[in-house]
């Protein structure tokens, strides 16, 4: 699976890379390789994350759905235990 990005959301990542080049390696890269390692990233390192999400998602509905007995039980037959 590959993950698409906007092209607002891929032109401010494209420039955040380049900020981080500069600021911390102080070296300037273009758009192009900036692009490049972007794409690299999310083909490498990106269904790694992104599987660490639905995982975590997962998990996270599957608490909910084993509570959903304490959460949502109504006592059945009550009206006699009310008079």
């Amino acid at each position: 699976m590959t993950i698409r990005l906007s092209k607002e959301i891929e032109q401010q990542a494209t420039a955040s890379i380049q900020r981080f080049f500069s600021e911390h390696l102080e070296q300037d890269i273009g758009d192009l390789k900036a692009s490049l390692l972007l794409d690299f990233f999310l083909r490498e390192l990106g269904p790694s994350a992104y599987n660490r999400g639905v995982a975590d998602a997962q998990t996270r509905m599957q608490g909910h759905v084993a509570d959903l007995d304490g959460t949502c039980h109504e006592p059945e037959f009550t009206y006699w235990d009310k008079r």
